[in-house]
């Protein structure tokens, strides 16, 4: 009976959640390089500690976490900067992109590309953010649109996983309902 093994089966399902924790620790290991580049490596610091907090609840290693404030310390460490992105889905969604990158000018072309091949602009600056009101290092949406349906809701959620998939992106918003908050 072929294809019928156990541990091809056991293979593929730890492959696929193998890459998702892969993706979720880079993201996090990104971040708390950055944070400590900010806090020169004090653990105590508010912002590095709950990051780290974060990365811990997300049962990151201890070793990567210790890693990533090394290098955040370090001297050759990159200039990492982090960039929001925006743009209008479908329906006239807006859509936030919170990026953390070491060349801001590859990934804005990179993030440009993905909407296109979604059929989307990014939009200027300050175009989609008035809909939405940062707190806390997070965008939520001042008011929700109505539920976004049918072929526009198809179109929303490729979009959404497409950024998602990104290695730069950090976190996505939207302000469509049972959207909100789509990233991490």
């Amino acid at each position: 009976m072929s294809g019928h093994s156990k541990w091809s089966q056991i293979k593929r399902q730890k492959a696929v959640t193998d890459s998702a924790k892969s993706r979720v620790f880079s993201r996090y290991a990104r971040l708390i390089t950055l944070e400590s580049k900010k806090a020169n490596g004090v653990l105590s610091a508010p912002s590095l500690s709950v990051v780290i907090a974060r990365a811990k609840a997300a049962n990151m290693p201890k070793e990567n976490i210790e890693r990533a404030v090394a290098k955040g310390t370090s001297k050759d460490s990159g200039n990492l900067e982090q960039v929001v992105y925006e743009a209008y889905g479908p329906g006239g969604v807006a859509i936030m992109v919170d990026a953390l990158t070491d060349n801001k000018n590859r990934t804005t072309q990179e993030i440009k590309h993905l909407l296109v091949l979604q059929g989307i602009e990014l939009a200027n600056p300050g175009a989609a953010s008035w809909a939405f009101t940062k707190s806390g290092g997070t965008f939520m949406p001042n008011e929700p649109l109505s539920d976004v349906s049918g072929l526009a809701e198809e179109k929303l959620t490729a979009i959404l996983e497409a950024l998602d998939e990104h290695d730069d992106v950090q976190e996505i918003f939207t302000n469509a309902r049972g959207y909100e908050n789509s990233g991490d």
